[in-house]
């Protein structure tokens, strides 16, 4: 699909779709209540309606497709509800590790199988009979493992002590999910490295969920990129619960300005520092729009904490290497967690852009077509958690060819 836009000026408020890290969250809590719980605004994202469904389903093998945080969620409700269940996904879902969640949920009295390749999908949930209150997790890989334990966690007979090993990655979604708990009357308490949640029902409650912070950073990066920009984006708090919410602190430095108002935020153009730096370990979701902004704008920049980015729905470092590369810029990857951006930027001459299906690379790569022509591949992967994405760009002056 062709895309640019002609006058490199944009003005419109923006309906953001709504967080489907809230939305999942939120949806296992209401299917772990045994009180009446009222969800409102849950996201139209692939990944949720996924979650709802396989929710209400009864069949024997739950099919997740390509959506991490449901087969992680799902796997810690079905087996805590004791459920005979082969969890599946797609072929790329099989190659995401989960062997520490199955660790995890082994150790406390989880009987569960991989039918293919120790420590991926898909595997057998058989029985669940609860053998100990502890658990411990490593915190440096995905926090979701530790958000699917907790959310489980009021539920089993004898409650959870989690015990974090290591560095904890992600802290503001674990911070999330307790919040979110906590809304619905759970109490928990975090002491040093030990998360323990007493056995507790979730309480009945109503809950409006939040727009989506990760889909907002693109429109950060779009007021960035313009040369002319009034953009507000609905729906947003400035007392948020979402880690992504990191993007209006990182932008300061990358020339747009947020300032909330009652019913969202309003972003105009500032000035640029002199030199990007920042640690995404704890909102990594963040990192392809900032990375490929940072390119856009010719700015040199160092960017750490991105290890996670390598299990994500693509090695999304080695994606961002390439097509970065396609538009005329080298950067350097070291390890598997630090990407440093050269200063002198990008040419777009209308570059096909590889997604390695996966919506992130779509959505953060998109905004760079204010500056040319672009051909992103495999646009509709966008479904998976801003399903209107290019909707609201054409609304925004942006023009499409080639759906």
């Amino acid at each position: 699909m062709k895309i640019y836009h002609p006058t490199k000026k944009v003005s419109l408020d923006v309906p953001l779709v709504s967080s489907k890290s809230e939305s999942n969250r939120a949806l296992i809590i209401q299917a772990s209540a045994t009180e009446d719980i009222q969800l409102d605004n849950i996201s139209m994202a692939r990944d949720t309606q996924t979650m709802m469904r396989l929710l209400d389903s009864d069949e024997l093998t739950l099919d997740v497709l390509d959506a991490g945080t449901t087969m992680r969620f799902l796997t810690a409700y079905v087996t805590a509800n004791s459920r005979e269940t082969i969890m599946t996904g797609t072929a790329r879902m099989q190659e995401r590790p989960i062997g520490i969640l199955v660790d995890a949920l082994r150790s406390i009295g989880g009987n569960i199988d991989y039918m293919n390749n120790e420590g991926y999908p898909p595997h057998k949930i058989k029985s669940f009979a609860q053998s100990t209150d502890t658990v411990n997790i490593r915190g440096d890989v995905s926090s979701q493992y530790i958000s699917a334990l907790l959310l489980v966690a009021p539920s089993l007979p004898q409650g959870l002590k989690i015990v974090l090993e290591g560095d904890v990655n992600s802290k503001p979604y674990i911070m999330m999910t307790l919040s979110l708990m906590e809304r619905f009357g759970v109490e928990y308490k975090w002491e040093d490295n030990v998360i323990t949640v007493a056995p507790q029902n979730y309480k009945s409650g109503a809950y409006t969920i939040e727009s989506d912070w990760s889909g907002a950073s693109y429109w950060y990066s779009i007021v960035a990129l313009s040369d002319e920009a009034e953009v507000k984006i609905m729906n947003l708090r400035e007392d948020s619960l979402q880690g992504d919410k990191a993007i209006v602190e990182i932008m300061e430095q990358l020339g747009v300005k947020s300032t909330f108002e009652a019913d969202g935020v309003r972003l105009t153009k500032t000035g640029l520092a002199d030199k990007f730096y920042y640690d995404f370990t704890h909102c990594p979701d963040l990192a392809q729009t900032i990375v490929s902004l940072v390119a856009a704008l010719g700015m040199e920049g160092r960017m750490i904490g991105l290890q996670s980015l390598r299990i994500k729905e693509t090695d999304r470092i080695a994606a961002l290497q390439n097509e970065i590369k396609k538009l005329g810029l080298e950067i350097e990857v070291i390890g598997d967690e630090e990407i440093r951006v050269p200063k002198g930027g990008i040419k777009i001459e209308g570059q096909t852009i590889d997604t390695y299906d996966d919506h992130r690379m779509a959505m953060a790569f998109a905004p760079l077509s204010l500056l040319g022509e672009l051909d992103i591949e495999e646009p509709g992967v966008v479904a998976k958690s801003y399903p209107s994405y290019w909707e609201d760009l054409k609304n925004a002056g942006f023009v499409t060819e080639g759906e």
